[in-house]
């Protein structure tokens, strides 16, 4: 009896140390692969790794032959690998240490971005991975069946899915006086929504139908052209956004939003411009790379520039773009004021990454509190829509017939009015 009490005793310390030596095994895992989707155009392709949790990553490639490498700390693997599309030729996983390796082999060579998007109402935290072949534009449509986004439940915001049109140039004025040009971006789109309210209408959806009626509104203004930094239900990359804006040459930048707070009764607009802080963050990074910067508007490199000369210039060209912004973005929020709740009173100022062309006036517009069901409501409906279009026009047209760019067709419109007039 005692030689098996004892045996007992020691059989119950293996099974412990056995448990102890697994728990933290199970444990070191902290988030998992639930989906993998892979979509692709002519020169792109898009790979969105979906996880139950945020994880850390390392990203690197590898030739001979063509890969990129994901390594997932604290990941497991709880999903197939869809077929080879496009420009990645297949996908496979192997697990060490906690870490799951992701492999994609690859077409030839492609250029690589990486991002994160939050996780939503209908999504995990997605590492998205864009490659597309060397020189080509960045445009990447999620409105594939590989990107597993649903659409809105409203048929009223609700976009039929669009593939990314071609940039193109805008036409200039009568002869050769130019156009002012408006980018205009529709926030979020294609694997991120944005976000969404308590009826499931998408900001993404919202954001992207003001935008087109805005452009509308612009292209029917004398001397005025609007471009769009998306125009159908695709993901964009923030600087890429600027790029497109820069690419124009375009005379100012509206971001358009709609907020999301967990307090469901805050309502109203509001309209951002860059902070002093976000500024000097740009600054520095603009002067960091400036061998690999385009010419600022003016037709001025920093390239050929001393450091202190190179910073004098972008300070003021960046200083006269703020001023510029905290003005138009003062005449736009007024103009909102007209048709509805304001939530801040004043412009607000902040590092928002779509803000930081330093040349270029900007200004994001949070159009209503998505959270709010009344605001959300109102978002949804064309009308309301419509009437948030005339007011940011409203807004732009002031600025602009006040501070008319000599050397455009709208500065002979107005010339030509004052003749009149005298």
């Amino acid at each position: 009896m005692k030689a098996a009490r004892s045996l007992s005793r020691f059989t119950s310390r293996i099974a412990v140390s056995l448990l102890s030596a697994v728990i933290p095994i199970i444990a070191f895992a902290t988030s998992s692969v639930q989906d993998v989707r892979i979509s692709s155009q002519t020169d792109s392709t898009r790979v969105v790794i979906e996880l139950n949790d945020s994880a850390k990553q390392k990203i690197f490639t590898l030739s001979n032959p063509t890969r990129i490498v994901v390594d997932l700390l604290d990941t497991t693997l709880n999903a197939q690998f869809p077929e080879g599309t496009g420009l990645v030729k297949s996908m496979r996983s192997a697990s060490h240490d906690g870490v799951l390796r992701v492999v994609l082999d690859v077409n030839g060579n492609a250029d690589l971005q990486s991002s994160w998007l939050e996780a939503s109402n209908d999504y995990g935290p997605r590492l998205v991975l864009d490659l597309q072949r060397p020189g080509t534009n960045h445009e990447m449509s999620s409105a594939t069946s590989a990107a597993g986004a649903s659409s809105s439940s409203s048929s009223v915001v609700s976009m039929p899915a669009a593939d990314p049109q071609p940039v193109r140039s805008l036409p200039s004025g009568v002869s050769g006086v130019r156009d002012l040009v408006i980018a205009i971006d529709a926030g979020h789109g294609g694997e991120d929504p944005g976000a969404i309210g308590r009826h499931g209408i998408r900001e993404k959806n919202v954001t992207l139908a003001i935008a087109r009626q805005l452009k509308e509104r612009i292209d029917a203004e004398p001397g005025m052209r609007a471009m769009l930094t998306r125009d159908g239900d695709y993901f964009v990359p923030l600087r890429d956004r600027i790029a497109r804006a820069r690419q124009f040459k375009a005379d100012m930048f509206i971001s358009i939003h709609a907020d999301s707070v967990r307090d469901r009764s805050v309502t109203g607009s509001s309209v951002y411009t860059l902070s002093g802080k976000g500024a000097t963050n740009e600054a520095a990074r603009w002067l960091a790379d400036r061998e690999n910067s385009a010419d600022l508007m003016g037709g001025v490199s920093l390239e050929d520039k001393n450091n202190v000369l190179a910073s004098v210039l972008l300070d003021l060209t960046q200083g006269a773009s703020m001023s510029a912004s905290l003005d138009a973005a003062a005449r736009v929020l007024q103009q909102l004021d007209r048709i509805g709740d304001i939530h801040h009173s004043d412009v607000q100022q902040a590092g928002f990454v779509v803000l930081k062309s330093p040349d270029i006036p900007s200004m994001l517009v949070e159009t209503a509190f998505i959270s709010n069901v009344s605001e959300e409501s109102r978002l949804s409906t064309p009308k309301h829509q419509a009437r948030l279009a005339d007011a940011i026009l409203g807004g732009v047209r002031e600025y602009f017939y006040v501070n008319t760019p000599p050397g455009t067709r709208l500065a002979q419109i107005k010339a030509t009015r004052q003749a009149r007039n005298n």
